[in-house]
């Protein structure tokens, strides 16, 4: 078939970091009416966003040149890529929260003249991109008061009310939930049987098998494979991404608990939280199942000494914790890896080493008695954290902003790794995350179980809990819904229905475990 998109010896560089490296990338078309979705992953780190973003017109390639429809084209600004039918949907959206659906869609594409503004022709042209993909939007709604998979939905939107035949689509899952996924690849099947040529960059493997026709792959900068989606296995793909055979499940011995390290009693939040009761002791990981936005987030935030609950007793080895504030719980050992890293984990200004000695930046043996920074300390700390959690680029003095997620996860969990908690509360530890740092990761929280640390885990991945936890509770609405056990969950006919049931209120157990 004949290629939509190619993209010939592309190098791009960023200083001395060699970001992509004679890259030879094809993107071919759909057969007959129909367009074709094409995936693109790699570690964090591999290049993959960058030469997107050179494709879309935000970078300028250093050498190579990029063809459109077999032509050779200049690409210097989004303006050039949006003239030639492309469209981009980053990870974090561009969206601005107090205007309307409509008016965030025409923001800078404004129809009819400068005296007037057609807003009569712009929702009837937007009005028909709803209706003929099936979006489900209200035009005249604030994006404030939309979820975040409908949020996606109007990025998507953007893109095609600008005449956007080729999609661009950054980590498109990343802030969804499983019922969103399934919804965003119902509009993806149908964008591509009405032509549109979708270019997915990820690392979910099973993602990627599920959705896509064709896939590259990218590992340190360049492509080190391309494969037929049909044609190839989340184990290949794995390999190719890593450079090495990838543990696709996890592998862990049983747990060892040993005294009780937190132990929760009748907490409630206003109506979030509801009488919730629990106990974690050391050695082992409580998982926290269960569909996001049903108190998940408000649990850990109580925990971590971010909100004060309104009834309830929380105790923290042997202490009533429930008034601490995070400083106090972080001088008791506990550590905390925030849902939200950009909000709750980072000071995305600051570089790499400030944001490593957050926490203790302003105590012995990072400080002196008197608040001043000792940089023997602290310099080969931070080098030993950027080699031992793989981050890349492992530059000291970069700012943090200028990571990739994935990459920002993994300085974050090196951060609170190494304050030698004895209470860990992680939540999404792999969100935005490659499958060679997830693997990393789970090796990691494993390894802390099993020297003693009491872990609480939320993951809107049931995947990820069932294979991490050595018990799982479900939460629904505020509530317990009930514990399982996650080896009989896994190994029983129908197991992962039962919880999933649980998930969505149609099964309940009990209100309060302990």
């Amino acid at each position: 078939m004949p290629n939509i998109v190619e993209m010939r010896r592309i190098t791009k560089r960023f200083g001395t970091v060699i970001a992509n490296r004679a890259i030879d990338l094809a993107v071919p078309a759909g057969e007959g009416v129909a367009g074709t979705i094409h995936a693109i992953i790699g570690e964090n780190g591999a290049g993959k966003s960058t030469v997107m973003k050179i494709l879309y017109g935000f970078y300028t390639a250093d050498e190579g040149e990029i063809l459109i429809d077999g032509q050779v084209r200049r690409i210097t600004s989004p303006q050039d890529a949006i003239a030639l039918g492309l469209g981009m949907v980053h990870q974090h959206f561009m969206l601005v929260p107090p205007m309307s659906v409509l008016e965030n869609v025409i923001l800078g594409a404004e129809p009819g003249s400068a005296f007037h503004l057609d807003l009569a022709a712009a929702r009837t042209k937007l009005t028909k991109i709803i209706d003929d993909f099936g979006f489900d939007l209200d035009p005249d709604r604030t994006v404030e008061s939309l979820s975040v998979g409908q949020q996606q939905r109007v990025e998507l939107v953007k893109a095609l009310y600008r005449g956007a035949r080729i999609l661009i689509l950054d980590e498109p899952t990343a802030v969804l939930t499983p019922p969103e996924v399934e919804e965003f690849f119902r509009i993806l099947r149908t964008m591509r049987e009405q032509g549109k040529t979708i270019i997915i960059i990820t690392h979910k493997l099973n993602e990627v098998l599920a959705i896509s026709d064709n896939v590259t792959v990218m590992r340190d900068g360049q492509v080190v494979g391309e494969r037929q989606t049909a044609l190839t296995s989340a184990a290949e793909l794995a390999r190719l991404m890593v450079g090495r055979d990838v543990l696709l499940t996890v592998d862990k011995p049983p747990a060892s608990p040993g005294e009780t390290i937190l132990e929760v009693s009748g907490l409630s939040l206003g109506t979030t939280l509801r009488d919730l009761s629990f106990t974690i002791r050391a050695g082992e990981i409580l998982g926290i199942a269960g569909v996001e936005g049903n108190g998940q987030t408000e649990l850990i935030e109580v925990l971590a000494g971010l909100r004060h609950p309104t009834q309830g007793r929380i105790d923290l080895l042997g202490r009533d914790a429930g008034n601490y504030s995070t400083r106090q719980l972080r001088e008791l050992g506990v550590a905390h890896i925030p849902e939200d890293r950009h909000h709750r984990g980072l000071l995305l200004q600051f570089d790499l080493t400030e944001n490593v000695i957050l926490g203790a930046h302003d105590r012995p043996p990072l400080a002196s008695t008197i608040g001043l920074l000792n940089d023997d300390v602290i310099s080969p700390q931070v080098e030993h954290l950027l080699k031992a959690f793989d981050v890349r680029p492992p530059d000291p003095h970069l700012p943090v902003r200028a990571l990739s997620g994935g990459n920002q996860q993994k300085l974050i969990i090196g951060r609170e790794f190494g304050f030698s908690p004895r209470l860990l509360l992680v939540a999404q530890p792999t969100r935005g995350v490659d499958i060679g740092a997830i693997e990393f990761i789970h090796r990691q929280l494993i390894d802390l179980r099993d020297r003693g640390v009491a872990i609480l885990l939320v993951s809107a991945e049931l995947d990820e809990v069932l294979g991490l936890a050595d018990r799982v509770l479900v939460m629904y609405e505020g509530r317990f819904a009930g514990e399982v056990d996650p080896a009989t969950i896994t190994s029983s006919p129908g197991g992962l229905e039962q919880v999933g049931l649980m998930m969505t209120g149609g099964v309940r157990t009990t209100d309060g475990i302990a």
